[in-house]
C-alpha cells in the first residue's frame, strides 16, 4: 500500500511591524487557522505532477531535469535548488494536490505558506542530511523566496508560519520569542483588491534605505533601531523631501512595535491599548507609506464604528486584507460591518500552530 505525505502551513497576520523586517527591525506576528495543504502520493514516474486545485493550474517538474534558469517567482523549482546542498534530492515522482483556504494575494502570506508546505514535503519525501527545526525550515523558505529571487522582502512571513502562534521576531538574527498572552479576538476582512507585493516592497525599501543613508552622512553613528520619535525633526533635516514620509514611518512604526511588546509582556495585556497602537500603526501605513487604498480605509472605519479596539491593513499594502482586534463578544457585528463596507469575505481567525508534515500508509 502506497504512503501519502500530508504537509500543511498556516497563513499569518502581522500585528505590529509591517514594512519593518526588511530594515532589520522587529515585528510581532501570528500564524492563523487558515492553511494551505499539500497531499502527495508516489506515482511511479520521474515527474512531480502538481495540481493547484484552487487556481485550476497544473505544473510538472522532472526530477532529473538539468534546467538551470529558473523564472522569477518559481518558488517550487527554487526550493529544489536551495535544498540540494542539504542532501534533499528527488528520486521518484509524486502526484501532488495543493489546496487551501488562505485568501490568495491578500496579505495573509499564501505564497509563503505554499513555499513552506512544499519544502516540508520535499524533506519528508527525499530526506536531508541535517537536523530539521522550525527555524531551519523558515530560513530555507527565506532563501527560496527572498535571497534567490532578489526580492525586497524580509523574514517575517517565513518565521511566523514555520514557528506558529504569536512571536516577537528579531529580524537582525531571526531569533524569536514566543508570546502566549491573550489579545482578544481577531477578525479579518478581505478587500478583493489584488496587491503588487514585489513592486510595493521594492519601492518602499529603496526609499527607506536611501533616507537612512542620508542621515548617516550627517550622523555617522546613526542606527535606525535606536532612533527615537522625539529626534525625528533633526534627522528629517538631513533627508530629501520625497523620502521624509517613509523615514518617518520607519521610526514611528518601530516605536509602536516596542510599545506593543511592552504591553504584551504584562501578565494581562490590554486589548484596548493594543488596539490603539494598531490604529497608530495603520495611520503610518496609510498617511506616510500610502499603501492603504480607500476601500481598505472604509473597511477599517466600519469595524471601528462597530466596536473594534483597533484595526490595520495587513501585508505589503495596496490592497489585500485588514485585521481588527476586539475585546467584546461582537465578532458577528464586525463581520456584518465589513460586508456592508464592501469586503468580499470576512471571518474570525484564531492563532494557529506552525507548519507540519506527516506520512500515512
Amino acid at each position: 500500500m502506497s504512503e501519502t505525505i500530508l504537509s500543511q502551513a498556516p497563513g499569518r497576520i502581522c500585528l505590529f511591524g509591517d514594512h519593518q523586517d526588511y530594515l532589520e527591525l522587529p515585528i510581532i506576528a501570528c500564524a492563523v487557522d487558515r492553511s494551505l495543504r499539500i497531499k502527495a502520493t508516489p506515482n511511479g514516474t520521474n515527474q512531480l505532477l502538481i495540481q493547484m486545485l484552487d487556481l485550476n493550474k497544473k505544473e510538472s517538474i522532472a526530477i532529473d531535469s538539468k534546467k538551470t534558469v529558473i523564472q522569477k517567482g518559481d518558488f517550487l523549482r527554487t526550493a529544489l535548488k536551495v535544498l540540494k546542498p542539504f542532501g534533499c534530492i528527488p528520486t521518484r515522482g509524486y502526484d501532488i494536490e495543493v489546496q487551501g483556504n488562505i485568501p490568495i494575494n491578500a496579505g495573509l502570506s499564501s505564497s509563503t505558506a505554499l513555499t513552506i508546505a512544499w519544502i516540508q514535503f520535499l524533506i519528508e519525501a527525499f530526506g536531508t542530511d541535517t537536523e530539521i527545526t522550525p527555524s531551519w525550515i523558515a530560513q530555507r523558505a527565506y532563501e527560496t523566496e527572498v535571497l534567490e529571487q532578489g526580492s525586497s522582502g524580509g523574514s517575517m512571513d517565513q518565521y511566523a508560519i514555520a514557528v506558529g502562534k504569536m512571536i516577537y521576531l528579531n529580524t537582525v538574527d531571526n531569533s524569536f520569542e514566543r508570546i502566549s498572552k491573550p489579545i482578544g479576538q481577531l477578525v479579518v476582512g478581505v478587500s478583493g483588491i489584488a496587491k503588487d507585493t514585489f513592486g510595493t516592497l521594492a519601492y518602499l525599501k529603496d526609499h527607506a534605505l536611501k533616507a537612512i543613508s542620508q542621515v548617516k552622512k550627517v550622523f555617522p553613528d546613526f542606527e535606525i533601531a535606536k532612533a527615537k520619535s522625539i529626534d525625528l525633526d533633526r534627522y528629517l533635516n538631513c533627508v530629501d523631501s520625497e523620502l521624509k514620509a517613509v523615514f518617518t514611518a520607519a521610526v514611528i512604526n518601530h516605536s509602536i512595535t516596542k510599545e506593543a511588546k511592552i504591553e504584551l509582556d504584562k501578565s494581562n495585556p490590554d486589548p484596548i491599548v493594543l488596539g490603539d497602537l494598531m490604529n497608530q500603526h495603520h495611520e503610518q501605513l496609510q498617511m506616510n507609506l500610502k499603501i492603504s487604498p480607500p476601500k481598505i480605509d472604509a473597511m477599517i472605519e466600519a469595524v471601528l464604528e462597530a466596536g473594534a479596539c483597533g484595526a490595520k491593513i495587513v501585508g505589503s499594502g495596496g490592497g489585500g486584507c485588514i485585521v481588527a482586534m476586539t475585546n467584546k463578544n461582537n465578532t458577528e457585528e464586525l463581520i456584518r460591518a465589513l460586508n456592508k463596507a464592501g469586503a468580499v469575505d470576512a471571518f474570525v481567525v484564531t492563532q494557529s500552530n506552525g507548519s507540519s508534515v506527516n506520512t500515512t500508509v
